[in-house]
C-alpha cells in the first residue's frame, strides 16, 4: 500500500496547538502557514512518490558491504540526490551557510514525512541535520565555513561516532585516542553501531567522532570532539585524499536494513578539534539531543505507517456473513474499531507533542529577554526524554497493533505490517534506551532542580484543565478524563521528590513508569487543546466539518481509553524499590 501524508493533521497540529503563526512573528522566520501548507504538500509528494516505493525494496535488498566500501540499497542513491537538489536538507539551517531558516518545527512535521515513507533512508539526513547542528553551535568560524555549506546543501552527509564495544551506553569508557599532529590529530579507534558510516551517495561523509586527548583526565570529563572526514580536502575545499577511516564491516539487523549499520575504523585519521579539549560530550549533547527527537518522530511516524496499512486491510479484508449474504468487512467489528482508534488517537497524541515539543527550540530563539529564553530551553530539555521515551515505547505497541488487525496476514512478510514492527523495534534503544530516557527525565530533568522545571508545566496543564471545564465542550469523559490524568500526574511528580530523598533506589525502580505517565498525561494535554480547538472551530462553521468531528471523537477516546493508564503507572511510581531490589541476583 503507498503511502499517504496526514496533512490535515499535521497542518492542525501546526496552526492550532502550536499557533505556528504567532511563533514565526515572535522569531526571525519569514514564514507562516500558507508557505507551511505548501512545503508540506511537496514533502507528501515527495514522500508517497519517491521514497515510498523504495521502502521495501531496503527490507528485502539492504546496504551491502563491497570493495568500493558501503553500497545503498537499489534507488536509494537516485533519490538523494533528488532529496538533495530539492533542497530538503536545508530547511532549517541558517542562511548564512545556503539555508532556509525554517523554524524548527516545520522540519520536524517535514520530517515526519520521511520517516513514514522510508524510515531506513530518512536516517541518512536525520544523522546530517544532527552533526549540522553540532559544528553550527560549537566549532570554530573556520570549521563552520568549510564543512557546513556542502552539508546543508546536501553534497556531503554527517555521522555520529560515539560508543565502542566495550563501552555501550557508558561513554566514559571509550578508549579512542586523539594526538596532536600540526594543525590537526590523528584519531584512532574503533566505533560501532554508526548509522550511514559508509556510503557512495555522496562525495563525502563528515564523522563526528568521541576521542581522548593524550593528557586528558579520567571518565567523561576527559572527552573531545573531533571532526573526522572520509577525505580530507585540497586547497579549494574539494574531496581529494581518503583517510585512513573506513567502515569494517556492517550489522546485520532485525529491521531498517537500508540503513548501514557500520562498524567504524579509524587508523590515524586527520581530524580537527570542535570547541575547547575536553568538552567534547557537552558538544556531543547538542547532536543527541537533536537525533533523541528526531528518534522519538521516528516512533511517530513508523506507527503512521503501520496504521494507514492496517486501516486500508480492515477496510478491504471481509470476514463473516450477513442475513443477506453480503460479506462483513472486518473494520466493522467492534474491537478491530477498538484496535485502529487507539493507533489513530495515539498517534494525534504522539504528533501534537512532538510538534509542542520542537516549537520550543523556535520559541528559545525568538526569545525577547534571557528569561524566556531560558524558560524554553528548559521545556525542550525536559520534553526530550518524554519524546523519545514515550513516542518510541508507543510505537513498539502500535506497529504490533498493525500486525494484530491483519490477522494471520500480518504474521506474513508480504502484507509489510511485519517490516514495520521490526523497522521499530530498534527505536526504544538506539540513541539512548528507555531506561536511559527515563532516567534523564527522573534525575537530570526533575530531582536536580527540585522539580522546578516539571511543575511548570503541570501548572500550564492545570489552566488547561480548567479552561477545558469551563468551556461549552460536551463531553464529560474528556473533562474529567484529562482533570483525573494532572492528579496523577502531580500525585507522581510529588511523591518521586519525598521519596527519592529517603530511598537511594526509588528513582531508578520509578522512572519508567513515572516517564510512561508523562508521556500519557503530555499526549492527554495536546489532545484536549486540540480538541477545544476543534470545538471552537466547529461552532464557527469553519473549517473541515468532517475531520473536526473526527477530532472530537478521537479526542474522547483517548480520555477514555489511553489517559486511564496513568493510574496504573502512578501505582507502580508509589510502590517504591523494595520488591525490585529485595530478592538475590542468584535468583533471577
Amino acid at each position: 500500500m503507498s503511502y499517504i501524508h496526514p496533512y490535515k493533521d499535521t497542518a492542525f497540529c501546526l496552526e492550532q496547538i502550536v499557533e505556528f503563526d504567532a511563533l514565526c512573528e515572535s522569531g526571525e522566520s519569514d514564514a507562516n502557514m500558507e508557505l507551511a501548507v505548501a512545503v508540506l504538500d511537496e514533502a507528501g509528494k515527495f514522500g508517497a512518490d519517491i521514497l515510498a516505493p523504495l521502502n521495501k525494496t531496503g527490507d528485502l535488498q539492504g546496504a551491502k558491504l563491497s570493495d568500493y566500501g558501503v553500497e545503498a540499497s537499489p534507488g536509494f542513491n537516485e533519490a538523494y540526490q533528488q532529496f538533495a537538489e530539492n533542497g530538503w536538507l536545508s530547511l532549517a539551517a541558517t542562511e548564512d551557510f545556503g539555508g532556509q531558516n525554517m523554524p524548527n518545527v516545520l522540519n520536524t512535521a517535514v520530517n515526519e514525512v520521511w520517516h513514514s515513507a522510508n524510515m531506513a533512508f530518512a536516517l541518512c539526513p536525520m544523522l546530517s541535520m544532527g552533526a549540522m547542528e553540532s559544528i553550527a553551535h560549537h566549532a570554530s568560524e573556520e570549521l563552520q565555513n568549510t564543512w557546513l555549506p556542502k552539508m546543508v546543501s546536501g553534497e556531503w552527509t554527517g555521522t555520529m561516532n560515539l560508543t565502542e564495544s566495550d563501552a555501550g551506553s557508558d561513554l566514559a569508557a571509550i578508549k579512542t585516542q586523539a594526538v596532536p599532529e600540526g594543525d590537526h590529530y590523528l584519531v584512532t579507534g574503533q566505533k560501532i553501531f554508526i548509522t550511514w558510516g559508509d556510503h557512495q551517495m555522496t562525495d563525502n561523509v563528515v564523522h563526528l567522532v568521541l576521542a581522548r586527548l593524550p593528557d586528558a583526565p579520567a571518565g567523561v570529563k576527559g572527552i573531545s570532539l573531533f571532526i573526522v572526514p572520509k577525505f580530507t580536502l585540497d586547497g579549494a575545499g574539494e574531496p581529494a585524499t581518503r583517510n585512513a577511516v573506513n567502515c569494517l564491516s556492517l550489522e546485520h539487523k532485525l529491521g531498517i536494513h537500508g540503513s548501514p549499520t557500520c562498524v567504524m575504523e579509524f587508523a590515524g585519521a586527520e581530524g580537527y578539534l570542535v570547541g575547547e579539549p575536553n568538552k567534547g560530550l557537552v558538544y556531543m549533547f547538542t547532536m543527541m539531543n537533536h537525533a533523541r527527537q528526531a528518534v522519538g518522530l521516528q516512533g511517530l511516524s513508523i506507527s503512521e505507517r503501520a496504521y494507514q496499512l492496517a486501516l486500508a486491510y480492515a477496510k478491504d479484508r471481509v470476514q463473516g456473513t450477513r442475513r443477506d449474504g453480503s460479506r462483513i468487512p472486518i473494520i466493522e467489528f467492534p474491537d478491530v474499531r477498538r484496535m485502529l482508534l487507539m493507533m489513530k488517537s495515539s498517534i494525534e497524541a504522539m504528533r501534537g507533542l512532538a510538534l509542542v515539543a520542537a516549537a520550543e527550540l523556535d520559541r528559545a530563539a525568538g526569545a525577547s529577554g534571557e528569561t524566556q529564553k531560558a524558560h524554553h530551553s528548559k521545556r525542550f530539555e525536559l520534553l526530550t526524554p518524554i519524546v523519545k521515551g514515550w513516542l518510541t515505547e508507543m510505537s513498539q505497541e502500535l506497529t504490533s497493533l498493525g500486525v494484530q488487525i491483519h490477522g494471520g496476514m500480518g504474521y506474513i512478510e508480504e502484507t509489510g505490517a511485519a517490516q514495520h514492527l521490526r523497522d521499530a523495534r530498534i527505536l526504544t534503544i538506539y540513541e539512548g534506551t528507555t531506561g536511559i530516557q527515563a532516567l534523564d527525565l527522573v534525575g537530570r530533568k526533575t530531582l536536580m532542580d527540585q522539580g522546578a522545571s516539571l511543575k511548570l508545566l503541570l501548572d500550564e496543564m492545570q489552566a488547561t484543565s480548567e479552561a477545558l471545564s469551563q468551556s461549552a465542550y460536551p463531553e464529560n469523559s474528556v473533562v474529567t478524563g484529562f482533570e483525573q490524568a494532572l492528579k496523577d500526574g502531580m500525585d507522581a511528580y510529588q511523591h518521586l521528590l519525598v521519596s527519592a530523598e529517603n530511598d537511594k533506589h526509588h528513582a531508578g525502580s520509578a522512572s519508567t513508569n513515572f516517564m510512561m505517565l508523562f508521556g500519557y498525561l503530555c499526549g492527554g494535554w495536546t489532545m484536549v487543546k486540540g480538541a477545544m480547538k476543534a470545538r471552537a472551530m466547529l461552532d464557527a462553521g469553519d473549517g473541515d466539518q468532517d475531520f473536526l468531528n473526527a477530532k472530537l471523537h478521537t479526542a474522547r477516546f483517548y480520555c477514555e481509553h489511553m489517559l486511564p493508564r496513568t493510574k496504573s503507572c502512578l501505582a507502580v511510581v508509589k510502590s517504591g524499590s523494595d520488591v525490585v531490589m529485595a530478592m538475590p541476583g542468584e535468583q533471577f
